[in-house]
């Protein structure tokens, strides 16, 4: 945990494969932490018993929990307010309060040196020493939107998505400049590299599906039509299937990856939005964007196994501790 050695060339999420948490990460108990952006506040649910276990106040605006890139902390991104709650994933409880410009999200570079935080309403990314929090870049967007982003396989560049333009972006991290774009059109939202890191996957809600990219022609390859609202992204924990949150149908989609075909479709109901998974890759968990709801899906059945009430509009949930060697943010991306 939190070195970043060299992966399997074959799959950049090898190390995500195990179900259960490393020893480094036994001291913390295993909690899944729900922003509220309307009221300011993040609930902590215990995934034992479903139940509610915490609530507290944070920033203005919380919109992601992003664990931190060694996985010892927690950081709520209070987009309004220009801060980040840390939470101690220990105690579950905030410790402190960190100044950073606008966080809509947040990543890090895989090799650990940089945070970047996605400052959507100013339209650019800002790039921060991740031990120091001080300024090192900034790399405006020229397109309006831009929410969330990936590395690529070998950390030097990332594809980044601008909701309202239509457009994904291709940033070079060493020269930290616009390098690439390609016009997906819609509504293009999450964005997660394939496994055997040729292709990126981008939700595309106004598309009401998920476009193919390939990052070095950047050019859209295919279309995976999913449903209504194509919003958040999670990988099985085997790393074959890709679970789609469908945010306007209330379902979630799997693709197979080596197929790239929809192969199930689960109901939940409500608006399915940010996805998680438990370490043992047997629960997928999502916020319920729109009607105050977590909800709970029994990956091997497809059955909605809980819905748990929370503020009344959660959106980039973590569930935490949870395996892998490091976190490169959002809201719980490891490899």
């Amino acid at each position: 945990m939190g070195q970043a050695t060299t992966v399997t060339p074959s799959n950049v999420y090898a190390a995500t494969k195990v179900v259960a948490v490393g020893s480094d990460l036994a001291l913390y108990p295993e909690r899944v932490y729900v922003p509220d952006s309307s009221s300011a506040a993040v609930d902590v649910i215990d995934p034992a018993t479903f139940a509610v276990v915490r609530h507290f106040a944070v920033g203005q605006i919380p919109y992601h929990i992003t664990p931190s890139w060694d996985m010892k902390a927690l950081y709520v991104g209070n987009e309004a307010s220009g801060s980040l709650t840390v939470i101690d994933p220990v105690t579950s409880t905030p410790v402190t309060t960190i100044r950073v410009p606008h966080p809509y999200n947040m990543y890090f570079t895989p090799d650990g040196k940089t945070t970047i935080v996605v400052a959507e309403r100013e339209g650019r990314l800002v790039l921060m020493d991740r031990l120091t929090w001080t300024v090192q870049g900034t790399i405006p967007i020229a397109w309006p939107g831009v929410d969330h982003m990936d590395f690529s396989a070998d950390g030097t560049y990332a594809l980044a998505s601008s909701e309202f333009a239509g457009m994904v972006a291709k940033i070079d991290l060493a020269s930290r400049q616009l390098v690439g774009a390609v016009r997906v059109g819609g509504n293009p939202i999450d964005v997660r590299l394939s496994p055997d890191g040729s292709v990126f996957y981008v939700a595309n809600q106004g598309r009401g599906g998920v476009s193919v990219i390939d990052p070095l022609a950047m050019t859209e390859t295919s279309f995976i039509p999913t449903g209504r609202g194509a919003h958040g992204f999670q990988l099985s924990r085997d790393t074959t299937r890709l679970y789609v949150s469908n945010r306007l149908e209330g379902s979630i989609s799997v693709i197979d990856l080596e197929t790239r075909q929809v192969v199930a479709k689960w109901h939940t109901g409500g608006s399915p939005d940010m996805l998680q998974l438990s370490p043992d890759g047997l629960q997928l968990w999502a916020s319920g964007r729109f009607d105050r709801s977590v909800y709970v899906i029994d990956t091997t059945a497809g059955a909605l196994l809980k819905n748990i009430h929370v503020g009344l509009q959660p959106h980039g949930l973590t569930y935490f501790p949870n395996v892998g060697r490091y976190s490169v943010g959002h809201n719980g991306v490891y490899r």
